[in-house]
């Protein structure tokens, strides 16, 4: 692992969340990212993590796979189902190097993937790149917009332009998922993992026919084909063409 002798410095005051059961990993990681501004906290196991979370809310975590009460795809996945939270940048960290494993690991929900032995100079960039990300979303202002799309998470009212669009419940945590991650593709699974959390055993044809009934909702709009298909892998979202 690359020592520290020179820190890259924070752009701004960060909340970093470490969760590894490795002390000398975790500190060592906990050490070079306070040395570079982070504000970071540490915990060991997942149960932690999760009484941690709401109350630090953190602005991403590193989250080792191999825990001892759980795993690290457990805590992502619970994650990404918790409306406040669900879009924390999140790393995951595992010795686990096959690139099943990190497919499995990047479908989970995780945002980026590192193999141990890690660079604590990678570390940093990805960590920089995860937070540079416009995909957070401040629950406080309640207020996502996408071209002429505005979405209204206190009264889930969504508007084109000052006309009310009328959704079904499970139709507007669809379009929100995919307001909050614009120009991003993703597979069935981990929209319906996101979006349908416990229930994600309905399957994939759950996700296209309600992606066709969301199309047809929006096509006087026509905004209809800001939901593309990306063959062979998902969908993603633009209102920008």
């Amino acid at each position: 692992m690359d020592c520290w002798n020179t820190p890259i410095y924070a752009e701004a005051t960060m909340n970093i969340l470490v969760i590894e059961d490795d002390t000398p990993i975790r500190e060592m990681i906990a050490l070079s990212l306070t040395q570079a501004g982070y504000h970071v906290e540490q915990c060991a196991d997942v149960k932690t993590a999760k009484k941690r979370i709401p109350e630090q809310k953190p602005d991403c975590l590193i989250v080792d796979w191999m825990l001892p009460d759980s795993s690290g795809i457990e805590l992502i996945r619970w994650l990404r189902r918790q409306s406040g939270f669900s879009q924390i940048p999140t790393l995951m960290l595992t010795a686990r190097s096959e690139e099943t494993d990190k497919i499995e690991g990047l479908d989970s929900g995780a945002d980026d993937y590192m193999t141990k032995p890690l660079s604590l100079r990678e570390l940093h960039a990805r960590i920089k790149a995860l937070l540079r990300r416009p995909a957070h979303y401040n629950e406080e202002t309640f207020l996502v917009k996408s071209g002429d799309l505005s979405l209204n998470s206190e009264n889930h009212q969504v508007w084109v332009g000052d006309q009310e669009v009328i959704l079904s419940k499970k139709e507007y945590q669809l379009l929100k998922y995919f307001m909050l991650h614009e120009n991003r593709v993703y597979t069935r699974d981990q929209i319906l993992t996101a979006v349908w959390g416990d229930d994600a055993y309905l399957g994939d044809r759950t996700i296209d026919v309600h992606i066709l009934r969301l199309r047809k909702i929006l096509k006087p709009y026509k905004l209809d084909q800001c939901i593309k298909t990306v063959r062979g892998t998902g969908y993603s979202f633009s209102t920008r063409g």
